[in-house]
């Protein structure tokens, strides 16, 4: 290299270091304003708060600060960046790594050190000196230095000190909670929309504080009529049952001549007893104490009754504190207000004096005007209390009677939640041995995350899962299974578990996040569809309840099994992993293993199916033995009894018949969806409210019809199914299996209908009787079903009301169920929220009630089986009077 050359190099190193340097402060400038804009997006988004609802994330919201205005311009700096195109991204890379690394090589050939240099050292210096020129070439003939300042310089005409938070929404300006975003409209909310909401949040808490006295007031009202009901009952006690209640150690003659004749009658006397000639100290306490273990008894198995044909003074005095207390209620609880209270307390936490905006991402395809909807709502009850204090609470009005009609369920519901419903305590044990009775009486519940009040039955089944650790409950269907189970769930967690797996159908996905929410404190996760990698992610690290399915579980299995702690698996409708040899069965029955417990959730009767119940049973206790030759239930029964529970509603609903409404959320299938779309588009209401049923094998709800038809001829129950729509009618009477009666429809003539019930009623379990809604709900008495399914929400009350009472009516020998099939994210969800007013539903309608100690007077004297007996004994006979003089007065 000569010395026109080594000048030459000298140039272009020198050129090449200028065009290095400005490619370093460009790219640290870059990086300092992304590194900046990342920080900020990073904070903002660890601000915001999750508001829900319905039990799931519904708007993610970032309140703002006057403060946060810097993180606009930071943003709007980031966005504004240069974007550098390929032959400017190529020629960084090469003034970064290229040119260094040859301007190194090179050097030895420049200075004195090539005296000593070897030819090697000196060749590799000649090579690196051309691809400095050519490299040199390039850079200027693609105008290199002309691109470095262009990436130097911003590129926005805007002033960043013109910008408002509404440039957030922009999606130029990428900020991560509104960039990629789909499905509604995020929004930007000012000041006005959340005044007074930290005030309002704030009333309706110090309300809701003050309901324990109206709680306590319904509480004694209740007392009051129980123990009316009783004085009437052992008013019509003839003194006999003490003779049999005491084994015949009682003589009872100087009662009879003292004209005392009932029990109630002994009781009024007390201590005068013994004043009665022939009547010592010793007979008066022994019958005094029989009488007072008889009262006990009759007391602690005595209902609240609600007789509308006997409108007694105390009655109407429990009804009136009852509606006070539930206008207290409605303002937590079940009542829409106060869920919105609570789904909106995140956002109290966040907000502060320097709240300026609100912006709201909806996470589902729910728009923001739901939230502004909420915080309205919130506000006003919170506005309508203050007037209610100011001005004293409104009764009920004079005739409290109306209101109960209007809305029974609701009251039966409190009652039970007061404990004044009772059941047969030995039906709720099922099968079970009496070792494992004890052990689960022994068994504590804690119900500090739940938030339902448990039946008798409810709390036994929960605390048999506690004691058995892996378990079957097949209480029929309507027993309240899923409540069962999140009880466990809740009782695992206040003992520091953190880890529950629900394993369910996709199409009752929502039902169980639904009851997760509203029945407990615990998290739920809908670790399903396409939101199902963040889900998981969230409950791996943070815990609570997943809700998955059995086919997301193929996807999940793998990272499941990272995971050391998984403290309870709930299988539900779990008559899918019958099959030992399917894919499904293996993959859950591999986390059922592994799990510290788990439950499977079924309605079918085991007497039906025992090959597949065996199965069952080796998934949760492999170590138990059931003989495969005899296949008798009551043998099958005994072997199985230490892991499986089993309830019929006959055997622990004494106040039958009962309506158990059942409201099934479901989603829409991709065929459903997509006629349902058309029909929105078409803006045909009609078609939308019939297009989750019209596409067939398709139809999530026709898939869900058929499985409750197919579990009520299991359950040996008769089903109606009513639509309002004719078309909807035909397909599923062509859709449903077994003997399909209809479509009942208006043009069908009045007797033909008769005859099509007469048929229906004739026939065998599981036969079906399609009718529409405004014909078969009207004038036909249907009291062989059992079941009915309403395929869509109707448009008034009234129409529900009148086609359930075809069945849940006078010679009903069985509980009623009513399904209703809703679809979640469609027009369904709209009717119900419009038809809010209508009777909540109730699935809490009896408590048990262990019976108290006799009094001591009354121990030596009877047996607890045999008080029972006699209280039996009277209260049916007392029952068939009350029925034959009903019967008289009727003729």
């Amino acid at each position: 290299m000569n010395k026109t050359e080594r000048e030459e190099i000298r140039r272009l190193t020198a050129d090449f270091r200028q065009w290095s340097h400005r490619a370093e402060e460009v790219q640290n400038w870059h990086r300092a304003v992304q590194d900046a804009a990342s920080n900020d997006e990073r904070s903002l988004q660890a601000r915001s708060v999750m508001v829900g609802r319905a039990g799931q994330a519904a708007w993610q919201v970032l309140a703002l600060r006057a403060s946060d205005a810097g993180v606009v311009g930071r943003l709007w700096a980031r966005a504004t960046l240069p974007v550098p195109t390929s032959g400017e991204q190529a020629l960084l890379r090469v003034l970064a790594t290229d040119i260094p690394r040859l301007i190194a090589e090179v050097a030895p050939a420049l200075g004195m050190r090539r005296f000593f240099t070897g030819a090697e050292r000196k060749h590799a210096a000649e090579q690196a000196g051309m691809l400095l020129r050519r490299h040199h070439e390039a850079v200027l003939r693609g105008h290199g230095p002309r691109r470095l300042e262009r990436l130097g310089a911003f590129t926005a005409s805007v002033d960043p000190r013109r910008l408002g938070f509404p440039a957030l929404l922009d999606p130029a300006l990428r900020f991560g909670l509104v960039s990629g975003h789909r499905g509604p409209a995020p929004e930007l909310l000012d000041r006005s929309v959340i005044s007074g909401l930290p005030e309002a949040l704030d009333a309706i808490t110090k309300v809701v504080a003050g309901e324990a006295a109206y709680r306590s007031a319904a509480q004694a009202a209740g007392e009051k009529v129980r123990r009316a009901e009783v004085q009437r009952v052992l008013q019509e006690m003839p003194t006999e049952a003490l003779k049999t209640a005491t084994r015949d150690r009682l003589r009872l003659g100087a009662l009879t001549e003292a004209g005392i004749s009932t029990v109630q009658e002994v009781l009024s006397h007390g201590r005068s007893l013994q004043a009665l000639p022939g009547v010592g100290e010793t007979s008066a306490r022994r019958m005094l104490g029989a009488a007072q273990a008889l009262w006990q008894t009759t007391y602690e198995e005595m209902p609240v009754r609600i007789d509308i044909n006997r409108r007694r003074p105390e009655t109407t005095e429990l009804l009136r504190r009852l509606a006070d207390w539930d206008a207290c209620r409605q303002t937590r609880g079940a009542a829409a207000d106060l869920e919105r209270a609570a789904e909106l307390a995140p956002l109290r936490a966040a907000l502060g004096s320097e709240t300026t905006h609100l912006l709201v991402v909806p996470i589902r395809q729910l728009a923001v005007a739901g939230l502004t909807e909420s915080i309205q709502t919130v506000k006003r009850r919170a506005e309508l209390l203050g007037m209610s204090s100011a001005s004293g609470r409104t009764s009920v009005g004079a005739d409290p009677w109306e209101d109960f009609l209007a809305r029974p369920a609701d009251y039966f519901a409190m009652l039970a939640e007061l404990g004044f419903v009772t059941e047969d305590e030995n039906a709720v044990h099922g099968d079970l041995p009496e070792e494992i009775i004890q052990a689960v009486r022994d068994q504590a519940l804690n119900g500090e995350h739940l938030t339902a009040s448990l039946r008798g039955y409810q709390s036994f089944a929960a605390r048999f899962a506690l004691v058995q650790r892996k378990v079957i409950i097949g209480d029929e269907m309507g027993l309240g299974k899923t409540v069962e189970a999140i009880a466990v769930l809740a009782h695992l967690k206040s003992r520091g578990k953190t880890h529950f797996l629900v394993i369910c159908p996709a199409a009752v996905v929502t039902n169980w996040m639904r009851e997760v929410s509203h029945k407990s404190k615990l998290k739920v996760c809908r670790v399903h569809g396409p939101e199902r990698d963040r889900a998981a992610r969230t409950w791996m690290r943070d815990g609570g309840v997943a809700v998955t399915t059995y086919e997301t579980l193929a996807w999940w299995e793998p990272a499941l099994g990272e995971l050391r702690d998984l403290a309870c698996v709930v299988v539900d409708e779990a008559h899918y992993i019958k099959n030992p040899q399917a894919q499904r069965t293996r993959r859950t029955r591999r986390l059922v293993t592994r799990a510290d417990r788990a439950i499977l959730l079924t309605g079918t009767p085991l007497e039906n199916k025992v090959d597949e119940f065996r199965n069952l049973a080796s998934y949760v206790r492999p170590d138990l033995t059931v003989d495969a030759t005899d296949l008798s239930p009551r043998t099958f029964r005994r072997q199985i009894a230490p892991a499986y529970l089993r309830r019929n509603q006959e055997d622990v609903l004494t106040e039958l018949p009962e309506l158990i409404e059942v409201e099934e959320w479901l989603p829409l299938s991709a065929a459903d969806s997509s006629r349902y779309r058309g029909a929105v588009e078409r803006g045909n209401f009609m078609e939308m409210r019939q297009a989750a049923m019209l596409q067939g094998a398709q139809s999530t709800k026709l898939q869900r019809l058929i499985e409750i038809v197919r579990e009520a001829e299991e359950n040996e129950r008769r089903v109606i199914v009513f639509s309002h729509f004719r078309e909807v009618l035909s397909l599923v009477a062509r859709s449903l299996p077994g003997p399909v009666f209809g479509p009942l429809t208006g043009s069908v003539p009045a007797a033909q209908r008769q005859q099509m019930v007469d048929q229906f009623s004739a026939a065998r379990h599981g036969a079906v009787l399609v009718a529409q809604i405004v014909a078969g709900g009207v004038g036909l008495n249907i009291q062989s079903a059992s079941v009915v399914v309403i395929c869509e929400p109707q448009l008034k009350p009234t129409t529900e009301a009148q086609a359930i009472a075809r069945a849940h009516r006078m010679g009903q020998v069985q509980s009623v169920q009513v399904h209703r099939l809703l679809t979640e994210d469609s027009v369904d969800e709209r009717i119900t929220e419009l038809l809010a007013g209508k009777k909540r539903i109730f699935n809490d309608f009896a408590r048990v009630s262990d019976m108290a100690d006799s009094s001591p007077e009354a121990v030596d004297l009877s047996e607890a089986e045999l008080v029972r007996a006699v209280v039996a004994a009277e209260r049916q006979r007392l029952f068939e009077r009350g029925s034959a003089a009903q019967s008289d007065a009727a003729d």
